[in-house]
């Protein structure tokens, strides 16, 4: 076994171990010592894992693994987090930066307010009111990849009991996010990766948000891709204008930033605090 050095960070309760090269040159990590190291009660804990490193092409690079050891996808939240360690550890001269995130450049910037924003790129895809099969009905869906796969629904379009055609969810809290989410997640309409699922509900200016992640297999406090996407779906279904505030799990706000043209989405942008909670060491 050897020692490892890592720094515990969160944006928005969305909560990464990272590991900083610089501190750790021979670090390998496998599949087995992710899932290990982000075991809740057995581990560190977390919901993936941040590798950062120096690039001759950008500020730095960074690898990014779910908390089950798979990688590729985009994670908003923890590039959020990566951008703020960037600044603290001085390898962003100014507060803006442009980086590798999973072999991808993407840009950010921290804000006067020490808010951090993070520049996502255009999404690949995206699907408006279509139908799911789950829960034994057929729920009202749209779904959105902006770098990692989500199905956005509004709670309004689910019903409590299948058989009672006017039993719809009033309430974020009671719908049942795991079993629901799970059902979907697997569902042979986004085999053979499945997607993220996300539920929201609109109060006042503000929109309320739960998500299950896909690698985590389980609901988060927040997910970054997930809020972009829903206020893209926002923007398209319930004719919400940019900026959108949304309201996560943990009761933390973030921001959603866009602009469209020619039906495009660009600028699509994440703005909300990140925190460095504490650095440590590991046996591995």
């Amino acid at each position: 076994m050897k020692t490892v050095k890592f720094t515990k960070v969160h944006g928005a309760g969305n909560d990464f171990i990272l590991f900083d090269r610089k501190l750790n040159e021979n670090l390998t990590l496998t599949p087995d010592m992710i899932k290990k190291i982000c075991r809740r009660h057995f581990g560190i804990g977390a919901d993936g894992v941040l590798v950062i490193s120096d690039s001759s092409s950008a500020d730095f690079e960074v690898g990014y693994y779910e908390a089950d050891g798979t990688t590729g996808n985009l994670c908003a939240n923890g590039a959020r987090c990566v951008i703020k360690y960037a600044k603290e550890t001085n390898r962003l001269e100014e507060d803006t930066t442009r980086f590798i995130f999973n072999n991808i450049e993407y840009t950010g910037d921290i804000l006067s307010d020490g808010q951090v924003r993070f520049k996502l790129n255009p999404p690949v895809m995206s699907k408006f009111n279509f139908f799911i099969k789950a829960s034994n009905q057929l729920i009202k869906s749209s779904y959105i990849d902006n770098g990692t796969p989500h199905v956005v629904i509004k709670i309004d379009n689910i019903l409590k009991n299948s058989k009672d055609t006017k039993s719809f969810y009033t309430d974020l809290d009671e719908i049942p996010i795991i079993e629901l989410a799970r059902e979907i997640r697997y569902s042979p309409d986004f085999a053979p990766k499945g997607t993220n699922v996300n539920f929201y509900k609109i109060k006042e200016n503000f929109v309320y948000i739960r998500s299950y992640e896909r690698g985590v297999e389980n609901e988060t406090l927040a997910c970054g891709t997930g809020i972009a996407a829903a206020a893209i779906v926002c923007y398209n279904n319930e004719k919400m204008k940019s900026p959108l505030k949304f309201v996560t799990l943990g009761r933390e706000v973030l921001t959603v930033d866009f602009s469209v043209e020619n039906q495009r989405v660009k600028q699509l942008s994440l703005i909300g605090r990140a925190e460095l909670v504490y650095n440590g060491e590991l046996l591995i």
